[in-house]
């Protein structure tokens, strides 16, 4: 019974005093006039902000039951020319309860509703906001002053003319705690930038220093679906930009990050999940990342690069990763129409290739194609001016060692390339069946391509390609194929026809070919085949927009050593057809000759009456397909 009648006069006491303090807060408000309240939140607003408030709208005061002094059309910091450091359309201050109690006046937090906040950076490295610094300095007559300002669907502007650069930030939904006691600031809150909502927060570790360019301890977190970005460190202003720190970044898309973030649209393939961590130093324009620690689609790699932006922008860089797998940017190039016959006609666009520069050097222990798998390599990769350089110092390619460069830059016909490549002592099965599909030819050899052409599409330039080719092996063989066994059978046998000879090999001891390339044709200058047993020589063209062949040749084989009578028996061919299915054909009339028993036919066939009715018999003792006569046959034979 006695704690109950303690605990009700004591509700009755808080009672009391509850209806004391709103008696005394009704009397007051009848006390303090709407004006004194007004110039007083002006005057805190200038003490704290050091920007001079401007109320051209109407001002509302509301005392009772709780304080607050609101201002429509407010702008804070007019220079005079237009330029305001703040314009919103709503300043709401609600006044700090227990002074008010006392007849005070004191803003307990601010809050700006759709405001318009412009940060413009000046070439000195002060901004339009320096005068902040010195209203946030502590004296000793300053009054406590409020410690948050608000922001509702706020917009931010940044602006620096020096470095072209001028940014919206809309929607902002900000907190921003005001360093009323202390020196430190900190602002959390979301805004949309390029139309993506971005989680963000900030803190300062000495405002005062920083508005007035000295350097301050800083941390800057946003998150954002294409980007999420953390940097903490040091920076100042004066005399110029300068931030020192540790930067992370992540992305599930670096195609998409770049494009948001400084609107890049780059070539197909790849550029998927990304992340990076590094120490970096910004100075005046220039990021320099050391200690680098990036992942792009799965390859990781450490280094450093160094990004610059001063009027043009430049990446420059040197990474070493342990294996790089480059099929995702390889895969996305179509060098065939959909039929896979035809070469492609969709259109070269090089436009990323303009207003950016790049100088980028890789190493790496093994690189991954999706054809071939490479050993040590060194890359570097040179953009400027709109072309694009690819140099491999030296890569242990198909057992052997890959050389040369590729480039690929803008040209009036729309893209121009230029090839240099060089196989050195390499696999030619490897080699070849990588680079062409032609997996046939085995041995060991040294392979190099010039060539150079321009054209709207792949089609297009295809058609314009000059250059030569060079190719010698060594200790090797023809795969599918056994020629000598073809010739040793047609040798005893003439008229027993050529049979199914697509299969066994053909080895050899040495190979040369030479070609030159000229508008799209390539042109044999040499191609000779020498073995033990058979020697192989052909001549004639190739088109590479049509991706057919024309060649003519002799097969032969080599005369035993030490053999009596043993001659060495010739066979010419010809070569025609498609590059993926080429069709070869004997020349049936030589057969003929070779063969005694075939005279009648040869004295029927120079019979004009009786050629039409043995010409089909001819022609299929060469094969199941017809056999075209070779270029060195006379007419009428």
């Amino acid at each position: 019974m006695t704690a109950a009648s303690g605990l009700k006069r004591l509700g009755v006491a808080f009672a009391a005093v509850l209806a004391l303090g709103i008696g005394l807060l009704a009397a007051i408000s009848l006390l303090i006039s709407a004006d004194a309240a007004r110039q007083a939140v002006k005057t805190e607003i200038r003490a704290v902000t050091g920007l001079d408030p401007v109320m051209r709208g109407p001002a509302s005061v509301s005392l009772f039951p709780s304080g607050s002094v609101s201002f429509d059309d407010v702008i804070l910091g007019d220079d005079g020319n237009g330029n305001n450091a703040v314009a919103a359309e709503r300043l709401t201050a609600r006044l700090r309860f227990f002074p008010l109690l006392f007849g005070k006046v004191q803003v307990s937090d601010v809050t700006l509703v759709r405001p318009t906040i412009n940060v413009t950076f000046q070439s000195d490295g002060k901004t339009n906001w320096t005068p902040l610094a010195a209203a946030l300095r502590p004296t000793a007559d300053r009054p406590t002053s409020f410690s948050e300002i608000r922001i509702e669907d706020g917009t931010i502007v940044l602006r620096d003319d020096s470095r072209g650069m001028l940014e919206r930030l809309s929607g902002a939904e900000m907190s921003l705690a005001w360093p009323s006691m202390f020196r430190g600031f900190a602002a959390t809150g979301r805004f949309i930038w390029r139309g993506e909502p971005v989680d963000a927060s900030l803190s300062v570790t000495d405002l005062v220093a920083a508005l007035d360019g000295n350097s301050s301890g800083v941390k800057l977190r946003l998150t954002g679906a294409p980007l999420n970005l953390l940097f903490e460190g040091q920076f100042s202003t004066r005399p110029m930009l300068k931030i020192e720190g540790t930067v992370a970044a992540d992305s599930t898309s670096l195609r998409e990050a770049l494009r948001w973030t400084a609107q890049k649209q780059l070539p197909s393939g790849g550029f998927g999940r990304f992340a990076l961590k590094a120490k970096t130093k910004l100075v005046s324009g220039m990021i320099e990342l050391s200690g680098v620690n990036v992942e792009l689609d799965g390859n990781a790699a450490e280094g450093g690069l160094t990004y610059a932006s001063d009027g043009r922008q430049t990446l420059q860089g040197t990474l070493a990763a342990e294996e790089i797998d480059v099929s995702p940017y390889v895969s996305a190039i179509r060098l065939l129409a959909g039929g896979e016959r035809e070469w492609s006609r969709a259109p070269i666009t090089l436009d990323g290739f303009t207003g950016f520069d790049l100088d980028f050097r890789l190493s790496a222990a093994q690189v991954k194609t999706p054809a071939a798998k490479l050993g040590r390599t060194a890359i570097a990769a040179n953009l400027r001016g709109g072309k694009l350089t690819l140099t491999v110092g030296e890569s242990q390619a198909f057992g052997g060692i890959l050389q040369g460069s590729f480039d690929l830059a803008k040209s009036d016909a729309g893209a121009g390339i230029e090839t240099r490549l060089q196989f050195t002592d390499v696999d030619l099965d490897k080699c070849f069946g990588a680079l062409f599909g032609m997996p046939h030819l085995e041995g060991k050899g040294t392979f190099a391509l010039n060539m150079k052409g321009s054209g709207a599409n792949v089609m297009a330039l295809t058609k314009t390609l000059d250059g030569s080719a060079t190719l010698t092996g060594r200790q090797g063989a023809i795969t599918g194929v056994n020629v000598e066994q073809l010739l040793r059978r047609l040798e005893r046998r003439p008229l027993s026809g050529a049979g199914d000879f697509r299969s066994g090999r053909t080895p050899y001891d040495k190979l040369t070919l030479k070609l030159a390339i000229n508008q799209g044709t390539v042109k044999t200058e040499e191609v000779q085949i020498d073995g033990q047993a058979v020697r192989l020589a052909l001549a004639g063209t190739a088109s590479i927009p049509d991706r057919d062949l024309e060649l003519s040749g002799t097969a032969s084989l080599v005369p035993s050593t030490g053999s009596e009578g043993s001659t060495g028996f010739e066979l010419p061919f010809l070569v025609r057809g498609s590059w993926e299915d080429p069709l070869m054909l004997l020349d049936t009339q030589s057969l003929l000759r070779r063969a005694p028993a075939a005279a009648p036919l040869l004295d029927a066939v120079r019979d004009r009456r009786a050629r039409d009715a043995v010409r089909s018999a001819i022609d299929q003792i060469g094969g199941d397909r017809p056999a075209a006569v070779p270029a060195t046959a006379k007419p009428g034979e």
